[in-house]
């Protein structure tokens, strides 16, 4: 079968197509530039930069450039770290910082999360809750240890408190922050649709929330373990940094960095955890990942 268009104007090209049933059409799949690298594991990717940065700091402390009491070498350091763990102690300070940790963030949440809807759906919530909010966020939460102390005590309030306050206002920005950048023709196209109030603030203004929301969450996970640090160097008989506190007195710099180790890992897996649930979260919002 022969399909040809007719004489084109001499001017114009000529556009035909032909197919026959003898030689049909070779067509070539479009594939993405990206699709066509070298597909090398993503894992084994992001793992090569931590490697070598453990060859180096093995090399410089095998030739002398960096001595034990400087900074103990890798080696030396996994078996400090098995000593920890067969021992229980080091499981047991991680238990106790966990606790710390979910307990100041689970309240900073709330009271950040609860401050900001009041503050970003309401008038007169911003004009009542805004400006104390930020007067107190550039207040550093460190120089709050010793009122602390004061007030609660040398229990696990003032611990705890450190952390909550550290917690609550990058949560308390971010929530704020996505609620006010909501599109405000979203918000016409809800009221045109017959939304309520609670249906425009249950179907559009908090999914529009919710990445900011997230990114507070995520932000709010690295001052709580920052927080942490210093919570659990001020009167602590317990935790990671209780370790660190007797490592820094007997000049054990092998269980300073095991205990700093601790904190990275927790901190990344705790980050994990967060961005597997804002995926789930936020399906229905597409984003670029990177070529």
């Amino acid at each position: 079968m022969s399909i040809s268009h007719a004489p084109p104007h001499p001017h114009e090209p000529d556009i035909s197509v032909t197919s026959t049933a003898d030689a049909p059409l070779d067509l070539e799949p479009i594939v993405p530039a990206s699709s066509r690298r070298a597909r090398v594991p993503r894992w084994l990717r992001r793992t090569t930069g931590p490697l070598l940065l453990l060859a180096l700091w093995q090399v410089l402390s095998s030739t002398g450039v960096l001595t034990p009491d400087v900074l103990a070498p890798p080696s030396r350091i996994a078996r400090v770290a098995g000593d920890l763990i067969s021992d229980g102690s080091l499981t047991t300070a991680m238990g106790t910082s966990l606790q710390r940790v979910a307990a100041g963030l689970l309240l900073g949440t709330l009271i950040g999360t609860g401050l900001a809807l009041v503050s970003g759906l309401f008038r007169i919530g911003e004009d009542l809750v805004d400006a104390p909010v930020q007067m107190l966020r550039t207040v550093p939460f460190v120089g709050l240890i010793p009122l602390f102390i004061i007030w609660f005590g040398i229990g696990e309030a003032p611990k705890v408190a450190i952390i909550t306050l550290g917690v609550t206002f990058p949560l308390y920005l971010n929530v704020y922050a996505g609620i006010r950048g909501v599109d405000a023709q979203l918000i016409e196209a809800g009221e045109s649709l017959g939304l309520s109030r609670w249906g425009l603030v249950r179907h559009v203004i908090l999914p529009g929330a919710l990445p900011g929301a997230m990114t507070g969450l995520r932000y709010s996970l690295g001052i709580a373990w920052l927080a942490l640090v210093f919570a659990e160097q001020v009167n602590a008989d317990s935790g990671i940094g209780f370790l660190m506190v007797q490592a820094r007195d007997f000049l054990r710099t092998d269980v300073i960095v095991v205990c700093l180790i601790v904190y990275a890992f927790l901190g990344l897996l705790a980050d994990f955890i967060v961005r597997t649930l804002e995926r789930l979260l936020l399906q229905w919002r597409p984003t670029f990942t990177g070529r």
